[in-house]
This record gives structure tokens, C-alpha cells and sequence, in this order.
């Protein structure tokens, strides 16, 4: 097992560097590691398995597969609610290279157990992944400059997805790896990248007095802190959480039928279209999200997040409909639909629950609330992909698509407006009360 302990303490020239060598650092470390992981859970989606289909299953192999890898992260985000809340900063690094090994580990059992049978191997690789997000934002949450470090991670969710697979097709294609051995290959690929930027993250200073004065000390939160915090805004929480069920949902549901969705458009056999998507929807987001870093009060960039998740849900369904009226091609279309999708979807994992730490002033952590409404969102992405199955099984994947994209749309908005007007009273209030408060201690004086 690598060492850590000798990259627990930063070097120097770490500890002295101005802004802009911190913040690059940091946020290549967290891009690459978190890059890195997407090797180890996305390429197996880029194979049909047509071939392993039993006629005498209910669902085929690759929906079993996707069932079984969503099941697992869906776990391992409940699990997160309580351990990403506790985990002490010591055990990040060896708990991500840990969880990295037990899902290569899957990955090669799964090439080496019977078909079938080999479908729990991919739980096991979910399960294994699960927490690796939250034990990277970790390294990032609750500094002055989390916006900026968070925009670089995020665009992970966009890039890493695409070109993964486009190694993975690369290797069935051209090296020909068989389809079952390809996923462990990939990973294969990618460890020696993971295991340097994990290093590399793990000797990120920690927050300095500035970073806590202006966003709040971060600290390992017990059942009762969580309990309590949730209490005192629950109303908002739990709009804001259902939400992102929805979000969540539609966007693995993309995730992993995107190459179904392609082959539906005419773009099947093109193994670069998944990159060629992904870097100019990560282009169109980072123009976007660019305005959230240069807000610095809180409470301001707290409601401003609500705002930008609901430009996306406009931009989600407002370019389906222009495809429908053939407004757009399917390419701009698709294009422009993922930066919708991940303009509502990223805030929730890096900005909206930093800031509205910060916002209310209280000592926490943010993995607490990104755990609490990724549980929910893995139940949104089991919830679609079961009802696509069994209660509508005569749409394509295509139609079921676009009519998934107004539903997510249409009620996703109404919990985003409602989450907003419930904090804006709440904060309001709360201000009122500093402000009396205040004013009485004057006046006592």
C-alpha cells in the first residue's frame, strides 16, 4: 500500500503559493483524481452485451448491469450520509485508493465469473465508487476560493464520462479486448493516473483562518449535529433534495444510454461523438458557472444558485422543444440539452450547499447534504430506468427521452422555486433577528 503519511504534511513551496499556484494545483489534483475514477465505472455502458442476452431473462444483460452498478452507488451514497459526514481528513487519501482497488478487483471478477452471475460484480463496483466524490470535495469545500476549485471538479462529470468510453470502444475497436474484459482494462489504463493525483490532492493544505472566516470552519459532523441542521431547514432541504432525485436521474439515464440515444440520431458508429459532446457542453457550463465564482457574499451566491439550476431546466427543455419543431439538429440539440442537464445538476454537488453552509453560519461540513440528496438522486436513477423498463417498454429510447426531459423539467422547477422562496424568507428572518439583536446590545451599552 503507498505511503501517504509522507505527503500528509505540504511541501513548502505549497504552503507559500499565491492564489493562483494554490488554486491550480488543487483543482488539477481533484480534476484527475476524480477523471480517473470515472475509468473504473463508465466504459462497461459503451458495450451492447447483445450477444449475452437470454431470452429467458426479463431485462437484458446491459440494463441488468446499469441496475446492478446504480443499486451499488445507491448504497454507497447512504452509507456517505454518515461517513463522509464523520471521516477524519487522515483517512481520505487511503480510503479513495482503497475503494479504487476494490472496484478494479470487481471489474476483473466480473470478467471471470459466468455471465449471469457476473451481474453482482458491477454492484460491488458501484458500491466500491460511491463515496469517492464526497471524499474528494472534501479536500476542497470551505475555502474562499471553493467555487473556482469545485468548477474544474465538476467538469468531470462532463468530460470524463465521454472520453472513457471512447478509450473503452478504443480498445474493443482497435486492440480488440473482449467486451467482458474491456471495463478492467480500461481501469488498467488509468490507475497509475489516479494513484499520482491522490498524492497530489492529499498534500493540499488545509483551510487557513481566512478561508474559515469567510465560509465557515468545516468539521466532522455527529448523528445529532446532522439531525439538528436538518431539522432547523428541513422544508428547503427536502425541496432542494427531490430535485436533484430528478436531476440525478434523467442525467445517469443519459449517461448510460447515450450511445442507445446516438444510434437513435444517426451517430452509432462515430466513437468520438462522446467526446465531441462532452467538451463543448463542459465549454458552454464553465461560461456559465464562471458568474458564480465572482459572487462573494454568500447569501447572495446561495440564492444565485437557485437561479442558474433554474436557467438550466429552461435550457433542458426549451432545446428539446426547438428539436421537436426541427429548430435544431440533433447534434446542436444534444449539445445543448447536456449543458442544461449539467448546469442544473452541478451546483448541488459543489456550490449550493457550500454557500448555504456559510450563508447560515453554522460550523458543518457539505458532504453531509451532498450525501443526504445523492442517496435520494440514486433512487431517482433506479426509479427512471425501472419505469422505462417495465411500464413503458414499446418507447424508444429516444422518445422515452425527450418526454423524460419535460416531466424533469416541469416538476424539478416548481421544487427549485419553492427551496428558493422558502431560504429567502428563512435567511430574511434571520437577518432581521441579527439585526435587533444588535441594536438592543447597543442600546444596553
Amino acid at each position: 500500500m503507498i505511503n501517504f503519511r509522507l505527503w500528509q504534511q505540504p511541501p513548502t513551496w505549497l504552503e507559500r503559493a499565491s492564489g493562483v499556484g494554490f488554486v491550480l494545483f488543487a483543482a488539477s489534483s481533484a480534476f484527475l483524481t476524480y477523471f480517473s475514477m470515472y475509468a473504473f465505472r463508465k466504459p462497461f455502458s459503451v458495450n451492447s452485451y447483445e450477444t449475452y442476452n437470454n431470452s429467458e431473462w426479463l431485462i437484458s444483460f446491459k440494463v441488468a448491469l446499469i441496475l446492478a452498478q446504480v443499486l451499488g452507488y445507491l448504497c454507497a451514497k447512504f452509507i456517505g450520509v454518515k461517513v463522509i459526514a464523520e471521516m477524519r481528513p487522515s483517512m481520505r487519501a487511503s480510503v479513495i485508493v482503497g475503494m479504487i482497488l476494490s472496484a478494479e478487483l470487481a471489474l476483473v471478477l466480473f470478467a471471470l465469473t459466468p455471465v449471469g452471475v457476473n451481474v453482482v460484480w458491477l454492484f460491488v463496483n458501484g458500491l466500491s465508487l460511491g463515496m469517492i466524490w464526497g471524499v474528494v470535495f472534501s479536500y476542497l469545500e470551505g475555502r474562499k476560493n471553493t467555487e473556482i476549485l469545485g468548477a474544474v471538479l465538476s467538469v468531470t462529470f462532463i468530460l470524463a464520462s465521454g472520453l472513457v468510453r471512447t478509450v473503452g470502444q478504443w480498445l474493443v475497436v482497435t486492440l480488440n479486448v473482449p467486451e467482458l474484459w474491456m471495463p478492467a482494462a480500461t481501469g488498467a489504463v488509468f490507475l497509475p493516473l489516479l494513484l499520482f493525483s491522490v498524492m497530489c490532492l492529499n498534500s493540499i493544505p488545509k483551510p487557513t483562518q481566512e478561508d474559515e472566516q469567510a465560509r465557515q470552519k468545516r468539521a466532522p459532523m455527529s448523528g445529532q449535529a446532522r439531525w439538528q441542521f436538518f431539522k432547523q431547514y428541513w422544508f428547503g432541504i427536502l425541496a432542494l433534495v427531490l430535485s436533484f432525485l430528478l436531476f440525478t436521474g434523467f442525467r445517469d439515464f443519459r449517461d448510460n444510454f447515450s450511445a442507445e440515444i446516438w444510434q437513435a440520431l444517426g451517430y452509432g458508429h462515430e466513437p468520438s461523438i462522446f467526446a465531441y459532446a462532452g467538451i463543448r457542453i463542459a465549454f458552454l457550463v464553465l461560461l456559465a458557472m464562471a458568474a458564480l465564482v465572482l459572487i462573494k457574499n454568500n447569501r447572495t451566491a446561495f440564492f444565485a444558485n437557485h437561479y442558474f439550476i433554474l436557467f438550466g431546466v429552461l435550457l433542458l427543455a426549451g432545446s428539446t422543444y426547438s428539436y421537436e419543431m426541427q429548430l435544431l439538429s440533433s447534434k446542436a440539440w444534444m449539445v445543448l440539452l447536456g449543458a442544461g442537464l449539467y448546469i442544473s445538476y452541478i451546483p448541488y454537488n459543489c456550490f449550493l450547499f457550500d454557500r448555504l453552509i456559510s450563508a447560515v453560519g453554522s460550523t458543518a461540513n457539505a458532504g453531509f447534504l451532498i450525501y443526504l440528496a445523492d442517496s435520494a438522486g440514486y433512487i431517482g436513477s433506479v426509479g427512471i430506468l425501472l419505469y422505462k423498463t417495465f411500464a413503458t417498454p414499446e418507447l424508444s429510447w429516444l422518445q422515452f427521452f425527450i418526454s423524460a426531459c419535460y416531466w424533469v423539467a416541469a416538476i424539478a422547477g416548481v421544487l427549485v422555486v419553492s427551496a428558493l422562496i422558502y431560504f429567502k424568507a428563512r435567511l430574511l428572518n434571520k437577518h432581521t433577528q441579527q439585526v435587533s439583536s444588535s441594536r438592543i446590545a447597543i442600546a444596553s451599552n
